[in-house]
């Protein structure tokens, strides 16, 4: 049974007040709280097992592996990837699509070759190919996107050439909530041999995720926005790509043996984490994905898509409303402009209200560029939001609006 105010209850930070108003929190496309007993599964790290993980011979030490491998194992299932050698632990989405960009280009791509990403990309998924771009000369290849903020998969299908090497492309837009048909993009694109790179920092908390049943070759998410701590996230890749790509990074922990004359690396997924693993945070993640699973994906999708009908119904009353994104398969956000009122203007008044919003560009200005905008006010929703909160928003953009 999903249980809002029992849910809830486990998120202390939801009963707080904001100038004196009780909290509206809508921003969880930026980042998602944290439940109790993710919390609480981290101090216990902290107070009872905190000891390097990996080579240690002594009691803290294994525990402490056991913990960090465990969780490893926790990824692996939620994703249902076919090894734990395919879990590589990264600072989050970004670095993920980093060492992709990074590593793959090195072993994969010449000057010259393409990589196809989307006009709706975040940043992290467009900065790191235009850094391979500038030092390896290879090419961007751009799916555009319809008024509706839905990919033209035919024009998708068009920009494959005897040059492509890889496709990147995102789940579900932080922007509009358009959730991609990334099962038919990547049957595409093996059809061209051609391998994908997925971006779920927006799916995976609310989409149930199985790597094997898309088909993807990698795929990316990051902790903090599926309910876990900051500063940890995770690359799925393929053995038989990682095993072929150079290390992204090079220092303790993902070396076999190292000497003056060579070096030679450690194995899958070691290879691709130098240093010390944020043991901590990897225990805090598995926690925070096991409370997901508890509570069931479908019934958070169900609840989350409820939140988002009815939060672009209501706003639609609104005079000079203008959603931005209405695809037909969309989820867990709401973008949108009223009027000419100025998107910070707005979110900054929401603010005084208690009503957490992000407001701007969302590190998609390509995707702006597209619309002809400058930056949009987002709701995102959560497992633990209510169709009350959403009432508050619809007022509070009510009371905002009279007063421009």
């Amino acid at each position: 049974m999903f249980n809002i105010n029992k849910i809830r209850a486990d998120f202390p930070i939801l009963s707080r007040e904001v100038y004196g108003r009780p909290l509206v929190y809508l921003d969880n496309g930026a980042t998602t709280q944290k439940p109790l007993c993710v919390l609480d599964a981290m101090r216990d790290e902290y107070l009872n097992v905190n000891a390097n993980v990996h080579r240690g011979v002594h009691y803290l030490s294994q525990q402490a592996t056991e913990q960090h491998e465990a969780a490893r194992e926790t990824v692996r299932r939620f994703i249902n990837a076919q090894s734990t050698s395919e879990i590589i632990f990264t600072r989050g989405t970004t670095e993920s699509v980093n060492l992709v960009a990074t590593s793959f280009t090195e072993a994969f791509m010449n000057k010259g070759d393409e990589v196809i990403i989307s006009e709706m990309e975040h940043h992290s998924n467009i900065v790191p190919w235009q850094l391979m771009a500038a030092k390896r000369g290879i090419a961007l290849r751009i799916i555009p996107v319809n008024d509706n903020g839905e990919l033209d998969i035919e024009a998708y299908r068009q920009l494959f050439t005897e040059r492509t090497r890889l496709v990147s492309v995102t789940h579900v837009s932080n922007v509009l909530g358009t959730i991609n048909p990334i099962e038919e993009m990547i049957a595409i694109a093996h059809e061209h041999d051609v391998p994908v790179m997925v971006d779920g920092a927006q799916s995976t908390p609310h989409l149930p995720i199985d790597v094997q049943a898309l088909g993807c070759d990698f795929f990316a998410f990051s902790g903090h926005k599926v309910y876990g701590p900051t500063g940890i996230g995770v690359l799925y890749g393929k053995e038989e790509w990682l095993d072929r790509m150079p290390p992204y990074q090079g220092g303790g922990e993902m070396i076999e043996h190292v000497s003056f004359e060579k070096t030679t690396f450690e194995r899958l997924p070691l290879k691709f984490e130098a240093g010390t693993p944020d043991y901590i945070a990897s225990v805090g993640l598995a926690k925070a994905l096991d409370y997901v699973n508890d509570l069931g994906l479908d019934n958070i999708r169900a609840h989350e898509q409820a939140l988002t009908r009815y939060c672009m119904e209501q706003l639609s009353t609104i005079e000079d409303m203008r959603l931005i994104g209405t695809a037909q398969e969309k989820d867990a956000v709401v973008s949108f402009l009223v009027g000419n009122i100025h998107p910070l203007d707005m979110g900054t008044l929401l603010d005084r209200l208690g009503i957490a919003v992000r407001t701007g560009h969302h590190c998609a200005q390509p995707l702006m560029d597209r619309y002809g905008i400058l930056g949009t006010v987002r709701a995102s929703f959560a497992l633990y939001n209510t169709l009350d909160e959403v009432d508050t928003l619809v007022e509070g953009v009510k009371k905002v609006s009279k007063m421009f």
